[in-house]
């Protein structure tokens, strides 16, 4: 009866006393609740920078955050594929690839397939520590006027930097060129603008096009043919680059050959007519003298 219970409060608080700051009258130790507490040492060596950003990532895995953590631990060039890091983690390949595909998705990694100088390709996996920043760094930047137009000191602007004007595509080369068929080929392509004032070619165009033409005419295909096939059905717009699209038409529309013909057999050899210095006979032979017969009857006596 008079025992008390010593889990019970001394006495009831209001709401409003709860809510009120404290007080020297009402002022009390909070207890802390349980949670972490760090003993941290500061590293001096071998440690890896990591932004709480992704050490507290909202939507990212645990998986997915060890990855990176790791990853980004790890020195240029080492090996970050599925294999790899399945032998070294016991977490297998299906768990490692979807926490890979969710650090790529969220901007922490980047896989880039290149070619390398033995023609093979290979993915280059490139790790981002801060995906906001790599990606401002990634996008293409708009010009501005400043950056397009140097300033003059009169305050007009000043000539464009030039384009690099790319290479023309390859034309087919004749079997056996000779001087007069190239030149057939460059007065071909100098006459093109006029049937379509779009295919105005310069010099040196018509210098790179004209072994392409001179394979055409080999083929015994007659210039007018020629001109047909680079003149018709042209874009409606007009060609961009006139002498690209002539020399991929050079090479896409090439003829055949023209059919083999074995070479005639030479007629028999026949000689001029003669007359003969005995009888007066006509006879075929290189040079005058005496007949078949008179030299058989000379040959008897």
């Amino acid at each position: 009866m008079g025992t008390e219970n010593p889990s019970a409060p001394a006495r009831a608080q209001s709401g409003v006393a709860a809510n009120e700051p404290p007080t020297r009258a009402n002022s009390r130790p909070r207890r802390l609740e349980f949670g972490v507490t760090h003993d941290n040492t500061r590293h001096t060596t071998r440690f890896t920078v990591v932004g709480n950003h992704l050490a507290q990532h909202p939507e990212l895995s645990l998986v997915a955050i060890a990855l990176a953590v790791h990853i980004q631990s790890l020195p240029a060039s080492a090996p970050v594929d599925i294999k790899t890091l399945a032998a070294r983690f016991p977490e297998g390949r299906t768990r490692i690839a979807a926490g890979l595909r969710e650090l790529e998705a969220h901007g922490y990694l980047r896989r880039v397939r290149e070619h390398t100088p033995t023609g093979r390709i290979v993915t280059r996996t490139v790790s981002c520590n801060q995906p906001r920043a790599a990606v401002r760094r990634h996008e293409p930047t708009r010009p501005t006027h400043q950056q397009t137009r140097a300033e003059k000191p009169g305050g007009g602007p000043g000539p464009r930097a030039p384009r690099e004007k790319r290479p023309l595509p390859p034309v087919p080369q004749p079997a056996h060129p000779s001087p007069d068929l190239l030149r057939t080929a460059v007065d071909l392509l100098a006459t093109l603008h006029r049937h379509d004032p779009r295919l105005l070619l310069s010099a040196c165009d018509a210098a790179h096009l004209a072994p392409g033409v001179a394979a055409w005419l080999q083929r015994d295909v007659e210039p007018a043919a020629v001109r047909r096939a680079l003149t018709t059905d042209l874009p409606p717009d007009g060609p961009r680059r006139p002498a690209a699209l002539l020399a991929h038409r050079l090479s896409a529309q090439l003829p055949p050959p023209p059919p083999f013909h074995a070479p005639a057999a030479r007629p028999p050899l026949q000689h001029p007519l003669q007359n003969c210095d005995s009888c007066d006979r006509a006879f075929r032979a290189p040079e005058p003298g005496h007949c078949p017969l008179c030299r058989t009857t000379t040959a008897r006596h």
